[in-house]
């Protein structure tokens, strides 16, 4: 049975509340929406501030340190790069060449070739800078490296635009890189990551941008066909106009030409695109979905890898067109026979040399103060210091009792790393539930960027390795940081109370990056102050 309400009982509790407003952040995004005007000027303030702001912290006093670090393989790449600029190969040093080419002799090089282990490009990016402000100091042989770290995190705010379609959560991710210790350290070292990373993301970014592209064309295609026939087709079109896939190949390939590891993410990002296809075509309602997935496979593949290669062998060309190269001459004595005799010898000698480097290099498992195998990682347990001067009270101008010291610390913002690598779990989680395909892609560019590492358990590997990574990670920060805020349809309190843990998130993420700057970027701090970041006995 039924009964009326009471016409004197007490209203609900939650109707006695006064309305909750919405939030400022809310009421901003409401006016971009009604003024188109202020929506664009947004779309390019935000991104340009952020830009300006890696551009400042990656360039101010690049030349600090004036030093080659012999700790790690700047004392190496500067030098091979001067002499691939000079003779177009790397070329052997004498004996204290290092100290003698900070003090400005630069062309005491020899003509003997130089082993190495590494591809040329990232080392021709290196000279460039050496080429345009010249050899004497820091800025030459740091200048490219550090343009295309401040490039790197433009293209992760446009990766991260079309993944979150918000600009906010794109400055966001920009924003977290542009101030994160890790990124703006290795940005000011010359060494290869950093170019490996900028190549990598633009990959990404043309892929995302062949995705906006293929999985319409690809839905059209086939309902066309289903309409013409009134009953499912049997395949779907094989897509050949497909640009970015040429243009994510060329960055790949040129990814691959800095250091090897590039190539893993060529082969993983070549899995994601087949995958990504056949999903595609399943979703469309083609019958035979997984065939025709290899169909579209090996079109993919023939737009994906032959390009690739041929930037990865443009960049041998100095090595290739002079004769003093190491290993230039390797097959001359012993040519191919039989079904490889046709290959010219210098390509010949250049894959003995690629044969010889790949040797050595899985062989580098001497011990290293600063190693870090690859399952330590997420737990930050031995960053890696890249370069430690210390001077005692009274010595040029130190005023600190216990002395002065200028570091470069290649590690990176302790909360920023751990909240990512909480999110990194989170997003794994939340695909398995979700199945989104954003969260895929951002998985696809941690697995590709870490999981082969785990595979060298002996090799000597260091923390540093993981600035490849961290675009990656930070993707993951910000769509756990996105879902924290609170989604759209959420009434005022939760987005109110979301929004509130995320700026306090920001406001400690910035408050700590401005504490531990002056210690990757070669300030002159006092030695007590440089111990205040010694959290772990390991991060010394």
């Amino acid at each position: 049975m039924t009964h009326a309400p009471r016409l004197d009982a007490d209203p609900p509790a939650e109707s006695l509340l006064p309305p909750v407003r919405p939030s400022l952040y809310d009421r901003f995004v409401l006016h971009l929406s009604l003024d188109p005007r202020a929506a664009r000027l947004y779309g390019w303030i935000g991104p340009a501030i952020v830009v300006v702001l890696a551009g400042v912290l990656r360039l101010w006093n690049l030349g600090a340190a004036h030093d080659l670090m012999n700790q790690f393989d700047e004392t190496y790449y500067v030098k091979d790069a001067w002499t691939l600029s000079q003779l177009g190969y790397e070329a052997a040093w004498p004996a204290e060449a290092n100290d003698r080419f900070l003090a400005g002799a630069t062309d005491i090089f020899t003509t003997d070739p130089a082993f190495v282990i590494h591809p040329p490009l990232g080392k021709w990016i290196i000279a460039l800078g050496m080429m345009i402000v010249g050899p004497e100091n820091g800025w030459g042989w740091r200048l490219t490296t550090a343009l295309l770290g401040t490039a790197a995190v433009l293209v992760l705010m446009l990766i991260a635009k079309r993944l979150t379609r918000s600009t906010t959560f794109a400055v966001i991710a920009g924003l977290l890189m542009a101030v994160d210790g890790l990124a703006i350290s290795m940005s000011r070292v010359a060494l290869l990551d950093t170019p490996l990373m900028f190549f990598v993301l633009l990959a990404f970014l043309f892929v995302l941008l062949d995705r906006e592209r293929t999985m319409t064309r690809i839905a059209q295609t086939v309902a066309a066909r289903f309409d013409e026939h009134d009953e499912p087709p049997s395949w779907g079109p094989i897509l050949w106009n497909r640009p970015w896939i040429v243009a994510a190949g060329t960055a790949l390939g040129a990814a691959t030409a800095v250091k090897w590891s590039g190539a893993w993410v060529l082969a993983g990002l070549g899995v994601y695109l087949v995958v990504t296809d056949a999903l595609a075509r399943r979703r469309a309602g083609v019958l035979f979905w997984p065939t025709d997935a290899i169909r579209q496979g090996a079109a993919t593949f023939l737009l994906l890898v032959p390009v690739a290669v041929v930037v990865y062998l443009a960049s041998w060309t100095g090595w290739l067109v002079s004769d003093g190269g190491y290993s230039r001459h390797a097959a001359d004595a012993n040519p191919a026979t039989g079904p490889w005799s046709w290959v010219p010898l210098s390509l010949q000698s250049l894959w003995l040399d690629h044969v010889t480097m790949f040797n050595a290099a899985s062989q580098i498992t001497s011990g290293h103060t600063y190693a870090s195998p690859a399952w330590q990682w997420p737990l930050l347990l031995r960053p890696t210091g890249m370069y430690y001067h210390h001077d005692v009270l009274g010595t040029d101008g130190c005023t600190a009792v216990n002395g002065c010291s200028s570091v470069i610390a290649s590690i990176p913002n302790p909360l920023i790393w751990y909240a990512a690598v909480a999110a990194v779990l989170y997003l794994a989680y939340r695909f398995v539930v979700a199945r989104d395909w954003r969260h895929a892609l951002v998985l696809t560019g941690i697995a590709v960027t870490y999981v082969p590492w785990l595979f060298y358990p002996e090799r000597t590997i260091f923390q540093f390795y993981t600035v490849l990574m961290l675009p990656f990670m930070l993707l993951a920060l910000v769509f756990a940081l996105r879902d924290i805020a609170g989604p759209a349809h959420a009434d005022a309190y939760r987005r109110h109370t979301g929004q509130r843990l995320v700026l306090v998130f920001l406001v400690v993420a910035l408050a700590l990056s401005a504490f531990w700057y002056p210690v990757i970027s070669a300030m002159t701090v006092p030695y007590d102050f440089w111990r205040l970041h010694n959290w772990m006995p390991t991060w010394v």
